[in-house]
């Protein structure tokens, strides 16, 4: 774990027990004497250290089912971990009963139609957390949830509506603007652009780098769009079966990734081409096995195709093979990796599409 890091996790384990239906329990019972039903366990995170520096932004990649929104959670302290702990500064952000203390961490969450109560009024759903935590007075409440309204580019007078009255990216920058009125310093992005129009996400995306370059902003960006990944994060962590599998400066990974699963993950995304009558991709071989039995061994071996004896036996542990950048694999070696040039440093944002030519949209008519 690097000196520098802000927000580090430390061996983070997350592992749900599912409860034991009751036909199993009626099957231990009425036959053979001494049968118990069996215990099953959900791996969804597994032993993942990572850390991310303060103005960095950080990309989270995978399959779904990988487990990047409960370790996203983890990271805010939605969840407690299994083992392990999250560190903020170097100091956990958990208690000793599993109660999150620290409220510099803020999430975005994935669904903008299930994240807010539809009961309560915009206003009472920001204000509620800065009033908990003595960041407003109920006097200054009103101007306080207008100010945040106002800056993710919303009018003042919504706070007086309720959630179904907006569009999807209208209730998205709602859901920012309630996670900002805490005054994060770290802001955890689950897919917040996954269920938006083409032409909203590219709103919510410049609105999510003004913000970072505004507020001073520490993020991690989880994503199944790697093309928004590749221009908005500093870094990229992979994600595979609930283990970082690599992780390196943006431009390296994208130029020269290392693990399979890395290359392969690459290779599925569609290329359009004019000179080709459909879009070329190659998917993954295989199925994503299941958190419930995860396979010995590295968990990638069986979809691999540069499988080794050791890989069915021995878990790869994550380490490095050039500077800044980290696998998970018997094959590859520190030899392996090319010397690719760095990204711009954390806190300057990187010259994307989405910068260079800002896209400008009747936010009305979202």
């Amino acid at each position: 774990m690097t000196s520098d890091a802000f927000l580090a996790a430390e061996d983070v384990s997350k592992r749900f027990v599912l409860p034991v239906l009751w036909s199993e329990r009626v099957a231990a019972r009425f036959t053979r004497r001494g049968w118990i039903a069996p215990v099953r366990v959900v791996h969804a995170v597994e032993s993942v250290s990572l850390f991310i520096r303060r103005g960095e932004v950080l990309g989270l990649v995978g399959e779904s089912g990988c487990g990047k929104s409960t370790l996203g959670r983890v990271l805010t302290g939605i969840l407690p971990a299994s083992s392990g702990q999250v560190l903020l500064e170097g100091k956990p952000i958990m208690n000793a009963a599993g109660r999150k203390i620290d409220r510099r961490i803020q999430m975005v969450f994935q669904n903008p139609y299930a994240s807010l109560n539809p009961r309560n009024r915009v206003g009472r759903a920001i204000a509620e957390g800065p009033l908990a935590h003595g960041l407003t007075t109920p006097a200054g409440a009103a101007a306080y949830v207008g100010g945040w309204l106002t800056r993710v580019g919303l009018d003042a007078s919504c706070a007086d509506r309720y959630p179904h009255e907006f569009s999807g990216g209208q209730r998205q920058r709602i859901a920012i603007a309630r996670a900002l009125a805490m005054q994060p310093e770290v802001l955890i992005c689950d897919e917040p652009v996954a269920s938006l129009d083409v032409s909203i996400q590219a709103q919510i995306i410049n609105l999510f780098l003004q913000l970072r370059r505004e507020l001073s902003l520490t993020m991690l960006f989880i994503s199944h769009d790697l093309g928004v990944v590749r221009h908005l994060c500093d870094r990229v962590a992979v994600m595979y079966l609930g283990r970082i599998v690599e992780s390196s400066p943006t431009a390296s990974l994208y130029e020269a990734p290392q693990h399979p699963y890395t290359r392969a993950l690459l290779a599925s995304v569609p290329k359009l081409r004019l000179d080709q009558e459909a879009a070329s991709f190659r998917p993954i071989a295989g199925e994503l096995p299941s958190p419930l039995a995860p396979p010995s061994g590295c968990a990638f071996h069986a979809r691999c195709a540069l499988v080794q004896p050791i890989c069915l036996s021995d878990v790869p542990p994550l380490r490095p093979i050039a500077e800044g950048r980290e696998a998970a694999c018997h094959v590859v070696t520190a030899g392996d990796a090319r010397t690719i040039p760095q990204p711009p440093g954390p806190g300057k944002p990187r010259e994307t599409p989405f910068t260079d030519k800002k896209i400008d949209f009747d936010r009305d008519s979202e």
